[in-house]
């Protein structure tokens, strides 16, 4: 069976860097990042005081008042990114609704809904007083359904959750039923909203966020000695993937063309990625496979590169071992040193990343980072402080999830 090619032709997204594509891609290549004091509630008796959140958000900018008061903050978001990615991608009337899918992730869905319906509950007397919409509120898998609904969307439609790998897992499920000849076109990606006592106080118990309270600006720093945990992000990112020949005959904008996907599990531990980063190795190798590509095609690779102490060594150890030499001569970077850590959404937001460096010839970088960690090898251009020119061929972008799950995904320039 011969697979049919797949290219993104829409992209949309809200996130700490930005409220669309344009001012995300401009804080990305200017080196700009999202991290400030919380505003979202009182955590001045929290370990973490900070995080990145999408600053002046009110979802009355895009919703009527009865409409936000039925979506969680994380359904907002994926509504909001997916319209700017649909609106990008320019479908005409005439596009078969029946063979249009939505495949839209979260890691944890609706924190903030579950958080108040308890917090009333435990503040009333006992009588249950639940909304009605309490649970489609909550539920991880509402923002596709939400999505399709306001589209008519008719295609497969689902919900993924793999934790901090799930967009990446979603883009990969996408980009296989377009291949397959499933459906022509799939709306995909991922959102999360979890900066509130519950999500910051669970993840502080855990010791994965940092809590560098008189650094917060500059707290989130991957590949850095000093770095001690990741900084929570919050928002949406969706692409839009469609077959090749589909887009061509409706003459689509090609942003880039979907090489390959990888997924693995560590099978090693709750939280931690392997030591030797064996899990990351198989799923970058598996992408490669998928994509008929060598390491030598590929010019980048955004890396899951979380700032925690545990994690980012492994990473760079999985690079070496799949890229050999070359991986002296590709550029790597960690966004999530600009943008936070989006959780279930960080594959989406950084695979627009690394599709705007392929179109652009710019390399986002790696900021924050103040000191070298002798166990990461410093000949490794992990893109410090600014940005750098270059023809990007190809690019990989990494996410890896608690529980051991792994996904990577390739781009490539459209030709």
């Amino acid at each position: 069976m011969e697979l049919k090619r797949v290219v993104v032709t829409g992209i949309g997204t809200i996130n700490p860097l930005g409220k669309n594509l344009a001012e995300t891609w401009d804080s990305l290549k200017n080196g700009i990042g999202g991290s400030d004091k919380i505003t979202r509630f009182d955590a001045s008796k929290f370990k973490t005081q900070f995080a990145c959140e999408v600053k002046n958000y009110n979802p009355l900018d895009y919703f009527d008042r009865k409409e936000a008061r039925k979506l969680d903050m994380y359904a907002q978001f994926a509504i909001i990114a997916a319209t700017e990615a649909v609106e990008d991608a320019k479908f005409d009337d005439h596009i078969d609704k029946d063979r249009v899918g939505v495949i839209w992730s979260s890691g944890i869905g609706g924190l903030m809904s579950f958080q108040d319906e308890c917090l009333n509950f435990a503040a009333g007397d006992g009588t249950p007083r639940y909304n009605p919409f309490f649970i489609p509120k909550m539920i991880s898998d509402i923002a596709a359904g939400q999505i399709s609904i306001k589209y008519g969307f008719h295609g497969p439609n689902f919900g993924i959750v793999s934790a901090c790998a799930s967009s990446t897992n979603a883009i990969g499920d996408a980009f296989n039923y377009i291949r397959l000849g499933k459906a022509d076109v799939f709306v995909t990606g991922g959102s999360e909203a979890t900066i509130y006592a519950s999500g910051i106080g669970g993840f502080n118990s855990m010791q994965a966020l940092s809590t560098n309270n008189d650094e917060y600006k500059t707290a989130s720093r991957p590949f850095c000695k000093t770095r001690d945990g990741f900084v929570m992000g919050e928002g949406g990112a969706g692409l839009i993937l469609e077959e090749y020949e589909h887009a061509k005959a409706r003459g689509a904008k090609i942003y880039a063309e979907v090489g390959g996907v990888g997924f693995s599990g560590d099978a090693y531990h709750l939280t931690a990625t392997h030591p030797e980063g064996l899990g990351a190795a198989k799923c970058m190798n598996e992408a490669l496979l998928d994509a008929q590509m060598q390491p030598e095609n590929l010019d980048y690779v955004n890396v899951h590169g979380t700032s925690t102490p545990v994690g980012d060594v492994p990473e760079t150890l999985a690079i070496k071992k799949v890229f050999g030499e070359h991986a002296y001569k590709i550029n790597i970077s960690s966004t999530k040193s600009m943008t936070g850590h989006l959780l279930g959404a960080a594959g989406a937001l950084e695979s627009i990343a690394v599709i705007m460096a392929i179109n652009h010839g710019t390399i986002p970088p790696t900021i924050n980072h103040k000191e070298k960690d002798p166990n990461i090898d410093e000949k490794l251009n992990l893109t410090l402080h600014t940005a750098q020119k270059r023809e990007v061929r190809a690019a990989l972008s990494n996410t890896f999830g608690f529980g051991g799950h792994n996904a990577s995904v390739i781009f490539k320039k459209f030709e």
